[in-house]
């Protein structure tokens, strides 16, 4: 017993030393005190990448395609207030479990380690409740799953993001975020073109969201260089108070960057899901275009922001680590996304889409790049990684709510009253233009009766000659 006391201490030593060393040199992993050698790099950088290719595409597949159209097989539900009442109860999901599985894998003393297990367990629930998400017709059972979901999700994304900080030499933690940030831009696109094939057999499409969310955890455990066991370190001793104690975030007077960080965070990610999380309403509604056109165009929006992905993520973060810096390459992000972002609104039309995804989509995988390691490098306090990584990820969930409360249901009319031209879901005076409507290609079909009293309001003047043609027959 002595003896295995004795071993406890020194690798509790070794450990501090580990990490005292590594702050000195940014070549040294916090964990071995050590180079990371060339293999090992490479598993982490395919690690990082492919669980944000995996879990994204998952969850791409759902969020942005086939729950939309799940809604609006639930009979008696408005597929526009569901949207807002399933954003509100995940994001407060999302909220504490971040915090939570954070914190928790801080305090795990485990012999695989104190992210490990979180991750696999995380993998286990958010690959199923995803799967189960689909399967039901109760909005009930449906905000049920979709929650579980995103407590599985977090689970994983909380321990997983705190590796940088805890395996990762800090002179490369740009470039491992980039492979990260790379694969959550890639899988988003991905997800949404799967989900895009898979519009008119949603079951199907819900299973293949579910395997890859699964995937996401498994396959990055699988890849990742092994974690250490924590069995050695101090165990976390204290009443159920201490516990409810240690969730507190850090004092401001101490961490000014660590929120400033979360505040720019917050702003980036809410300006990116106020389109993203309506695309299809919008290329529905707003642009008009059927239910088969829209999978073509969501797909072609897709590939552009998956080209630009590859592109921004992989030249964002090791430019990063060269310079030394995360600044610049954030405020550079900042400028093209706000370019991009203006786009729809500007050209209120499938080339704004398209437009949108090109420079927007360049300017978030520039800013995803170098993300998590600038969060890391804005911790207050290492051994707290998880949950202090936890509050800064808290802001895609609180983004989720803000987004849909700017955008008011007015704006993303429910698919079931189809005028040609409904209200614009931009806050400008586009909304005000009079684009035709591109709902129907048939030159035969009758214009709706909103639209008919929408060009006699504006004084458009009468139909053309096809429309008075079929209003004869």
């Amino acid at each position: 017993m002595s003896e295995a006391i004795a071993n406890k201490e020194e690798r509790l030593v070794c450990y501090n030393a580990n990490i005292a060393a590594a702050d000195k040199d940014p070549q040294l992993s916090p964990e071995t005190g050590k180079p990371l050698s060339k293999v090992n790099t490479i598993r982490f950088g395919a690690g990082f990448l492919l669980f944000g290719v995996l879990w994204m595409s998952g969850l791409g597949i759902v969020s942005a395609v086939l729950l939309p159209m799940h809604y609006k097989t639930i009979e008696g539900a408005d597929p526009d207030a569901l949207v807002g009442i399933v954003n509100a109860f995940t994001a407060v999901a999302s909220l504490v479990a971040n915090l939570m599985f954070g914190n928790f894998s801080d305090r795990s003393r485990s012999r695989f380690g104190r992210r490990t297990p979180w991750i696999v367990f995380g993998a286990v629930l958010g690959g199923v409740t995803l799967f189960l998400t689909g399967t039901t017709h109760n909005a009930v059972l449906l905000t049920i799953f979709y929650c579980a979901c995103m407590f599985g999700l977090n689970c994983m994304i909380a321990p997983l993001v705190a590796v940088l900080s805890d395996r990762v030499p800090s002179g490369i933690r740009g470039t491992m975020s980039a492979f990260y940030g790379a694969g959550s831009t890639i899988g988003a696109p991905i997800g949404t073109m799967i989900g895009a094939f898979f519009i008119e057999n949603l079951t199907a499409g819900f299973a293949v969201a579910g395997v890859l969310m699964f995937l996401g955890g498994i396959v990055a455990v699988i890849i990742l260089p092994k974690e250490q066991s924590a069995d050695f370190l101090p165990k976390e001793e204290g009443s159920f108070k201490d516990v409810l104690v240690s969730f507190c975030p850090p004092k401001f007077a101490g961490a000014h960057d660590f929120y400033k960080a979360f505040a720019g965070r917050f702003c980036m990610i809410m300006s990116y899901q106020m389109i993203n999380v309506y695309q299809l309403y919008i290329i529905q509604n707003y642009i008009g275009q059927s239910v088969k056109e829209s999978a073509v165009t969501v797909s072609v929006v897709s590939m552009i922001m998956m080209v630009m992905s590859l592109v921004g993520s992989f030249i964002s973060g090791p430019v990063s680590d060269f310079i030394g810096r995360r600044k610049v390459p954030v405020v550079v992000a900042s400028v093209l996304f706000a370019i991009g972002i203006a786009m729809p609104w500007l050209i209120p039309s499938t080339l704004g889409m398209y437009l949108f995804a090109g420079i927007a989509g360049l300017g978030y995988a520039v800013y995803s790049a170098v993300d998590q390691a600038l969060l890391v490098d804005v911790l207050p306090n290492k051994e707290e990684a998880g949950k202090d990584l936890g509050i800064l990820n808290m802001a895609p969930p609180l983004v989720r709510c803000a987004a849909r409360s700017s955008c008011p249901p007015s704006w993303c009319p429910s698919a079931t009253t189809s005028p040609s031209r409904p209200p614009s879901p931009w806050p400008s005076s586009a909304a005000s233009s009079s684009w035709p409507s591109r709902r129907s290609s048939n030159p035969t079909s009758s214009p709706s009766p909103q639209f008919r009293e929408r060009r006699g309001r504006e004084g458009i003047g009468s139909f053309s000659k096809t429309e008075q043609q079929c209003k004869t027959k």
